[in-house]
């Protein structure tokens, strides 16, 4: 071999080799301990949401209306329940499926359908705006009517629309208003990734700036690894956290408000959407606020590599597609391990977690979140929990000392069952085993926050709504 050969192929190595090492499947160097910091917790059964044409009750979504003084729970396929404080009464309250309505649910896969619904924190309150209003965030196979937001890209698979409801009686034991009222209207390019979910900030006074505005989340648009690049464009609804009035009117369709203080309202450029309060989301079918200090969290579903939960501000930029959790991201199959958390202008994780941990699933999810405040459970007290989906983990970090990246502050929350200690998918599995049915194998967790802080946990398998008790 020549000597110019010979350096070449020295050349050669040393630029090649290094890079192999600096992209990973598997960022997290340690697993999440399976049994170091564990928190055991009590439950018990509080309500049975009923089938619908034999299958269980796909729960995604539960609210508490103080005014009102009972529960709400959505099946994806339509129907909203209404369930007595005590959990004994479970009433269907409207389903949005009904003909009557012509919203035409699309539900035909795990991840289309009834995606979210919030209650006006007027609704029980006689004499305001928001008297008698709430808000449902479904999938729709109605795509007739004129879309307010297009992809970059891809088809048209279905729309995803947000609705205002009003009751005329909001005390009644069912909903006897008018059709709904069509407030923005999206075009999903594919049929995965759509709506997240919708929620009012229930801290502020009517008298405070956020008070009566709805957060509403718009995941990427769906396929893999946001193909068309829309979570990063600002004139693009996909990958985004909505912040509205929709009681207002200043929209570009007239039929709801941008609040003045968005982050991206007035700054001149007319390609950015001024509905936008953080951008760079791919999935985020929860957000959660803490009552101590006002803090947001969101919870956000990862490609393959990394799940995550971060804390949201005004204009905030959480990364994707230019970032998976602190990670640049490279493809679904790898991220790289150059430089982590390297930009100052994005938002990185609290907590992150990676989908190859021991205790998951394959393809798990960060779907859940809720902060503990109460004080009825004290092993939670002052805890930010949070939950994988399909594998039915519940977690924990530190509220008041909030982690800067990484799995190493997670640790696990356990359910009692009778001196044993179990996930919430092996409750469902055994459930599953008393109504004679198949076993699960996942458990699509989601949180409820009810009254008083308590903690619902929902699922899509055994139709039974569990509560975190003392």
């Amino acid at each position: 071999m020549t000597m110019l050969a010979t350096l070449i192929m020295t050349a050669a190595l040393v630029t090649t080799t290094p890079l192999l090492a600096q992209t990973s499947n598997d960022p997290f160097p340690s697993s999440i301990p399976a049994t170091e910091g564990v928190i055991r917790v009590n439950f018990v059964e509080f309500a049975s949401i009923p089938d619908v044409d034999g299958e269980p009750a796909r729960m995604m979504r539960l609210v508490d209306e103080p005014g009102t003084s009972r529960i709400f729970v959505n099946d994806m396929r339509g129907p909203i329940y209404a369930v007595s404080y005590d959990g004994r009464t479970v009433t269907q309250y409207v389903d949005i499926d009904d003909p009557q309505w012509e919203v035409g649910v699309q539900a035909r896969s795990r991840e289309t359908g009834f995606q979210s619904f919030a209650f006006h924190p007027q609704f029980g309150q006689p004499g305001t705006e928001g008297y008698g209003k709430f808000y449902t965030w479904t999938d729709s196979r109605n795509t007739d009517p004129e879309p307010d937001f297009t992809p970059n890209g891809g088809g048209d698979t279905h729309d995803t629309v947000l609705l205002e409801w009003t009751a005329g009686n909001p005390l009644g034991t069912s909903y006897d208003g008018r059709p709904p009222r069509e407030l923005l209207r999206i075009q999903q390019p594919y049929g995965n990734h759509n709506g997240g979910q919708i929620g009012f900030n229930p801290l502020p006074l009517p008298s405070e700036a956020d008070f009566g505005l709805l957060y509403v989340s718009i995941a990427d648009g769906g396929s893999g690894g946001d193909p068309d690049n829309q979570a990063q464009d600002l004139a693009s609804a996909f990958g985004k956290l909505f912040r509205i009035d929709p009681l207002g009117s200043n929209s570009a369709n007239g039929q709801y408000g941008i609040p003045a203080d968005n982050p991206f309202a007035g700054n001149g450029n007319a390609a950015t959407l001024s509905e936008i309060y953080a951008y760079g989301v791919r999935n985020a079918q929860r957000f959660a606020w803490d009552r101590v200090n006002g803090n947001m969290f969101l919870a956000d579903i990862g490609q393959n590599i990394v799940e995550k939960v971060t804390l949201v501000t005004a204009g905030a930029n959480l990364g994707w597609n230019d970032w998976e959790g602190s990670f640049r991201f490279i493809s679904r199959s790898e991220v790289s391990l150059v430089n982590p958390r390297g930009d100052p202008n994005v938002t990185y994780p609290v907590v992150e977690y990676g989908q190859l941990d021991p205790l998951l699933q394959s393809q798990s999810a960060a779907a859940g979140i809720q902060v503990y405040r109460g004080e009825a459970i004290p092993q939670l007290a002052n805890l930010v929990l949070f939950a994988d989906q399909p594998s039915g983990e519940i977690f924990y970090f530190q509220a008041d000392d909030l982690p800067n990246g990484g799995q190493d502050a997670i640790r696990r929350v356990l359910l009692n069952d009778a001196g044993q200690v179990k996930t919430l998918l092996q409750l469902i599995q055994e459930k599953n085993a008393e109504q004679g049915r198949s076993p699960a194998s996942r458990a699509d967790l989601r949180f409820g926050p009810g009254p008083g802080d308590q903690v619902f946990l929902l699922n899509k398998y055994d139709g039974i709504v569990r509560l975190l008790v003392p």
